[in-house]
């Protein structure tokens, strides 16, 4: 299916795990993708290189610091500036700290705000203009399992997976009639290489194998006992970003084996 040919992408956050599944499922479709990441340069430049051999499109990466407003409206200049125009957007980028709110340093707090939360507001900002003057656009903020629910040593995580799903509204009514839709996507527990690496020293740290670890990871999670499938989160992604997702905006798309649902 080539359905987004003559589309451009930006995921942010997509030179691992989930966000690099993403970038690939979008580029098979036919897109434009730029991919987002603080990898070293000659890594990010190797991923994008690799999308293009095997989709046929044009990638480009940008290693653009988020938590800086400048580096973020350059990297919109930049897309625009290459590419002429930006008709998906993928809030995708994180940080996280693992740590009560007592021992939270401030520059820790406004930084998460910055990549997780406030990119998504410069980027639509930069991008929902030349969305409108063409009548289509999709603008997807990654939250998550906890944009519904609290959880321990991560306030700021919680915090902007949170906001995002205020975002996603706000932007869907504002949009409704434009031909842009604004959805948020909340997966449960992914493979990550930060989840995955993890689980390993939990492994190590209870003396069990990684199998183990992951198996108690993963009780009062999702109630399937086994991760969401990077490749099944891109998919649902792929589809609010063809022509059958037109109808489907403000919406939070759970994907989380049935953890929303306990």
């Amino acid at each position: 299916m080539r359905d987004l040919e003559g589309r451009t992408a930006l995921v942010s956050g997509s030179t691992t795990g989930l966000g690099y599944g993403v970038a690939n499922a979008l580029a098979a479709r036919g897109a434009r993708v730029v991919i987002h990441g603080l990898a070293p340069a000659r890594e990010g430049e190797a991923m994008a290189a690799a999308l293009s051999r095997d989709h046929g499109v044009e990638s480009w990466h940008s290693g653009a610091d988020l938590a800086d407003q400048a580096a973020t409206e350059a990297l919109c200049d930049q897309v625009l500036g290459r590419f002429g125009r930006c008709d998906i957007v993928v809030n995708n980028a994180v940080i996280r700290h693992f740590k009560p709110v007592e021992e939270f340093l401030p520059e820790e707090w406004n930084r998460a705000l910055s990549v997780n939360l406030s990119s998504a507001f410069h980027f639509a900002r930069a991008f929902v203009p030349g969305m409108k003057a063409q009548g289509w656009g999709r603008i997807i903020n990654m939250s998550s399992i906890y944009g519904q629910r609290g959880a321990e040593s991560r306030i700021d995580y919680v915090t902007t997976k949170t906001a995002l799903l205020g975002m996603t509204r706000a932007l869907a009514i504002e949009l409704a009639r434009t031909g842009i839709t604004c959805n948020a996507v909340a997966p449960g527990t992914v493979p990550t290489e930060a989840i995955t690496a993890r689980i390993a020293g939990l492994a190590q740290a209870a003396g069990q194998s990684e199998a183990e670890a992951e198996a108690d990871y993963l009780v009062g999670r999702n109630p399937t006992r086994r991760f969401v499938e990077i490749g099944n989160v891109a998919a649902l992604i792929g589809f609010l970003c063809s022509d059958a997702g037109q109808d489907i905006t403000g919406a939070t798309l759970p994907i989380d084996g049935g953890w929303s649902a306990l």
